[in-house]
């Protein structure tokens, strides 16, 4: 069997990745009707867990199951798994009880910059100035967004403890882009995402112990039914497998840009299936992100290090 990875244009990965910012921007919507009937942490807990159980049973399938890289790097595949699906999501759900949507998408926005820094500081990718334009537009954009381009509501924000809990959300984040770079060296994309989302599943299981929330699935209607899956299957496996891909290719930095895409996904998903109104300032707002997104990745002539090139997963 011809791996995808093998037989895919060696640009083709730009591409495939905008649809990690689609899964992941249809899953607000999906996510905020579903925890109407589920509390936070067990809706993270059984999202995760299925799509853990869905990873390994595909990269068994597929005879990639290696004990050998998962021994040699347990130590990240475990970072990865309290960082990117224990920590992440424990901030995120429990932070957005306590904060505002506008606030808490400011301060999530920041992930591509500061995994950008890192990624430069830590990684030794190189810093150039379509980096810094490309970085600055897609902030701007996704800044005149949620705004909808109002400077006010800027200078009217006040921030609570929910947004610290978004703060520790993007330094969790952060955190698992960058021990991606490092541990994917060394173990294959998908053995990787795996290994760490069923490890942080059952740390998210155990986290949701604390609230009364398993009780309440027997009760589900078939619509929060379907919600789940496709959570589980989209947004938690694909979008995630994609996105270490991503990393692993074109590097932390330039894969992260594409986050700034999720708030755009959202604004078109809710205007087609929940009636929503789409501004002027989201047009432009969409406009800027893409003009950043550019200038990151298509745009880039810089020379790739052998560490960047095209290899197979």
């Amino acid at each position: 069997m011809i791996k995808p990875a093998q037989s895919a244009h060696p640009n083709a990965i730009y591409f495939i990745l905008l649809l990690v910012p689609l899964f992941w921007g249809g899953a607000f919507g999906v996510t905020k009707h579903v925890v109407t009937e589920i509390p936070p942490l067990t809706v993270a807990a059984l999202r995760f867990f299925l799509a853990g159980l869905l990873m390994v049973a595909w990269v068994v399938a597929r005879g990639g199951w290696d004990w050998a890289p998962i021994k040699r790097r347990w130590g990240g595949l475990m970072l990865l798994a309290v960082t990117g699906v224990l920590a992440y999501n424990y901030f995120f759900t429990v932070g957005i009880q306590y904060t505002s949507a506008i606030n808490a998408a400011l301060v999530i926005v920041v992930n591509p910059v500061t995994t950008a820094l890192v990624a430069v500081t830590l990684l030794g990718e190189p810093w150039s100035w379509r980096l810094v334009a490309g970085v600055a537009l897609c902030f701007l954009g996704v800044l005149t967004t949620i705004t909808k381009g109002s400077l006010a509501l800027l200078t009217s924000l006040t921030f609570s403890s929910g947004d610290l809990f978004m703060v520790g959300g993007v330094i969790s984040w952060t955190a698992y882009t960058t021990l991606g770079k490092v541990v994917m060296k060394d173990v294959p994309p998908l053995l990787a995402t795996g290994a760490s989302t069923l490890a942080g599943a059952v740390m998210l299981v155990l986290a949701s112990f604390t609230e009364d929330g398993w009780s309440r699935l027997p009760a589900a209607s078939p619509q929060t039914i379907w919600e789940m899956a496709y959570l589980v299957i989209f947004p938690s496996v694909v979008a995630y497998f994609l996105f270490n891909v991503g990393i692993k290719r074109i590097g932390a930095s330039r894969a992260s840009a594409y986050i700034n895409l999720m708030p755009v996904n959202a604004i078109w998903i809710a205007a087609v299936f929940y009636g929503e109104p789409v501004t002027l300032a989201h047009m432009a707002g969409a406009v800027l992100i893409i003009a950043g997104l550019l200038l990151i990745t298509l745009f880039d002539v810089r020379a790739k290090t052998p560490a960047e090139k095209p290899s197979a997963a």
